[in-house]
């Protein structure tokens, strides 16, 4: 895969890779080589420890909700050099643009939460599954969702002959790896990273924080109880008005009860809204 890139001063063309690494993924990168690398040294077993194991954390529920933290820790290990490779490679291609685009805590954040959806999913849906699941897929695959939706035009090279536009290539892409992957493979890791990264984008999450969408929701019920009492205290004007013409022709010792009572009553309810 080979994508086209135009951004952030960098030249346009046709090359591979989008240009220099921006920063975020360059710690990514770090972090996973050297997770890797201890993965592959150490004398015990890393992945039954801070891979994700639903059997694990269900079992004697709820005594084993501490295992919660595999849910972060199991997107830094790997099954094996290509297995690191071609989620780090993915990281880079497609991932430096969008950091570049956000800027690098929004986009860390936004990986994270990717892998966190992979695992959850997971969690649900897997929950005998007594064999660690590792690997970056759930977030790598939340990346691939954000470049889907962001630049669904520009041109990718499948497999360096192929040019595609990205809106199909990427599905393609997917469907493939779903097709052509053993029996061992976190599917469900990957549609959660992916189905999370959707929801982020197209939800804007991104640019608010859950908090923020609560005050937001706060905000409006409050604009929308203004609103009614606008058109309250507009209604009540125009009937206002509409006795006040009756006191100019006939006086008011000549209206009658109910006009009385309404005015005393709009002057209370006017104050009222006016303080508030």
């Amino acid at each position: 895969m080979r994508p086209y890139s135009n951004y952030r001063g960098f030249q346009s063309g046709f090359r591979i890779g989008p240009g220099s690494i921006s920063p975020v993924i360059k710690y990514l990168i770090i972090a996973n080589g050297v997770v890797f690398l201890l993965q592959g040294l150490s004398s015990i077993r890393l992945e039954p420890i801070f891979g994700l194991v639903p059997a694990k954390i269900y079992s004697d529920f709820p005594n084993n909700l501490y295992r919660l933290y595999q849910a972060f820790t199991y997107m830094f290990l790997h099954a094996g050099f290509f297995h690191i490779l071609f989620n780090m490679l993915v990281l880079w291609m497609f991932g430096t643009e969008i950091e570049y685009k956000w800027g690098s805590r929004p986009f860390f954040k936004y990986y994270i939460y990717c892998g966190l959806g992979g695992a959850f999913l997971s969690l649900i849906f897997n929950y005998n599954l007594a064999n660690p699941i590792i690997g970056a897929s759930g977030a790598i695959y939340g990346i691939l969702a954000a470049y889907w939706l962001m630049f669904p035009d520009r041109t990718l090279l499948i497999f360096f002959l192929f040019p595609m536009k990205v809106r199909w290539a990427i599905p393609l892409l997917a469907i493939l790896n779903f097709v052509a992957s053993g029996p061992h493979v976190a599917h469900l890791a990957h549609l959660g990273g992916a189905l999370v990264g959707l929801a982020y984008i197209k939800l804007d999450w991104r640019l608010y924080r859950p908090s923020m969408w609560f005050k937001r929701r706060r905000i409006k019920k409050q604009e929308k109880k203004l609103e009614k009492k606008r058109q309250q205290a507009g209604e009540i004007m125009k009937r206002v008005d509409n006795i006040l013409d009756k006191i100019n022709e006939v006086g008011i010792e000549n209206i009658s009860r109910e006009d009385k009572k309404f005015l005393e009553n709009a002057s209370e309810i006017l104050s009222k809204n006016d303080k508030h």
